[in-house]
């Protein structure tokens, strides 16, 4: 399983959002810093979810981190968070 089938599995489990999209930024940032020649070093999440109403930009971004468990920061160096509620 790749990381992003990882990451998407984890996600969904947590949230069952409505939007969900990763996308894969690794090619980007080739010999940069981060990237560890694995193809999967950088990503940015879309998420939309019903679990986001109410909540800040930063909580939200904590709860993801979270369902990620070691994903962020340990297998993947970058991840940008785009997280939404329905009604926004």
């Amino acid at each position: 399983m790749t990381v992003a089938q990882e990451m998407e599995t984890l996600l969904k489990g947590a949230f069952a959002p409505s939007k969900l999209e990763i996308i894969n930024d690794s090619a980007k940032h080739s010999g940069h810093s981060g990237d560890d020649g694995s193809g999967e070093s950088h990503f940015t999440i879309v998420i939309e979810s019903e679990h986001f109403s109410g909540v800040s930009r930063l909580n939200r971004q904590r709860k993801i981190n979270g369902a990620l468990g070691d994903i962020p920061g340990q297998r993947v160096h970058a991840l940008a968070i785009k997280a939404s509620a329905p009604d926004e």
